[in-house]
């Protein structure tokens, strides 16, 4: 089968188009997939430039998101039957056999949902990744409740576009980061209360002004460094700051956070796949059967803005490393 692969970490060229016998079935309650379209993060990016994480198994196949065609089902799989349509975050960190960057994907059944009927295969693939994040960090880790505020970072990128629409399903008010008017004019038809020109404006001055001087309830950082630790000025006492980056130290301190008695939290979706925690991945793949139903609902959208056939692998590894891209890039492989 025809795939993009990593050869030793590096630039973007380090992807290179290779062909290497197709997958089988290795269990019972795997099931292979034809992929037609694989989403692009910048997980992948990560791994790509420092090395994935399991450094030994080199070359690698990339990418964590697809969406295809069940092909064929190992002998106890009731779940799906070839000819179906799904979509799942699974592979990609460098283990050998996994990865989405390829025509063809063995995954076991229990990672794997219907794709949304209302979505391209291009749309599926760019979505899991995204949903479970925003889904983790706003209902699992904040414990959004309707009628908070919340405050998105980065709110017409990947994971923040999602995240918008996630916390109004909730019923909450959402205020977000963007970097142009084009931008807020994107997250407004998402359904945003109150874009942030965070180039043209102090952030923490404009959400105490929107929160009448009391901070958010929750504050949902995607960008890291020294946003992190401003956002804790942002917060209201006693709320809840989510962030998906490591915070640095060397960067900043937590003594506006201990002062307003933050309740911190750390979100890597990531962990049940490095982990190999069943139950953990079980929700996760419930969380794409429930967003799948609010896509095909009208409810929830994705917003794709890029495709690039799986020969141009490094174009589209370029184009996100510019950060200048909305929502999400994916690859067309069939």
């Amino acid at each position: 089968m025809k795939t993009a692969i990593m050869t030793t970490p590096g630039n973007p060229d380090v992807l290179t188009l290779r062909e290497i016998p197709q997958p089988n079935i290795n269990s019972p309650t795997a099931i292979l997939v034809k992929l037609k379209a694989a989403g692009i993060n910048p997980i992948d990016t990560k791994l790509r430039r420092r090395g994935t994480f399991y450094p030994d198994e080199m070359p690698a196949i990339l990418g964590c998101d697809g969406a295809g065609i069940v092909e064929a089902v190992g002998s106890e799989v009731r779940r799906f039957q070839p000819g179906d349509e799904v979509y799942f975050c699974v592979g990609g960190l460098g283990k050998t056999g996994t990865g989405n960057y390829a025509e063809y994907a063995v995954v076991e059944e229990h990672r794997v949902a219907l794709k949304p009927k209302t979505l391209s295969f291009a749309e599926a693939s760019a979505a899991p990744l995204v949903l479970i994040t925003a889904w983790e960090a706003l209902y699992d880790r904040a414990r959004l409740s309707p009628g908070q505020t919340v405050l998105i970072h980065g709110g017409a990128g990947g994971v923040g576009h999602v995240a918008i629409q996630l916390a109004k399903l909730k019923g909450a008010k959402v205020c977000t980061t963007v970097g142009s008017t084009d931008k807020a004019r994107l997250v407004r038809q998402l359904g945003a209360d109150e874009p942030i020109l965070y180039k043209q404006t102090d952030f923490v001055q404009s959400v105490l002004t929107w929160t009448d001087g009391k901070g958010v309830d929750v504050a949902f950082d995607t960008v890291g460094g020294q946003t992190f630790f401003d956002t804790c000025g942002a917060v209201k006492v006693y709320g809840n700051l989510v962030t998906i980056l490591q915070p640095d130290p060397a960067i900043g301190n937590l003594k506006v956070a201990r002062n307003r008695n933050l309740r911190l939290s750390l979100e890597l979706m990531l962990t049940p796949a490095l982990m190999r925690l069943k139950e953990a991945q079980l929700h996760q793949t419930s969380v794409l059967e429930q967003c799948a139903t609010f896509i095909d609902e009208g409810k929830l959208t994705l917003h794709l803005s890029q495709t690039f056939p799986l020969e141009d692998v490094v174009a589209a590894h370029k184009a996100l490393e510019t950060g200048s891209t909305t929502g999400k890039i994916a690859l067309l492989i069939a």
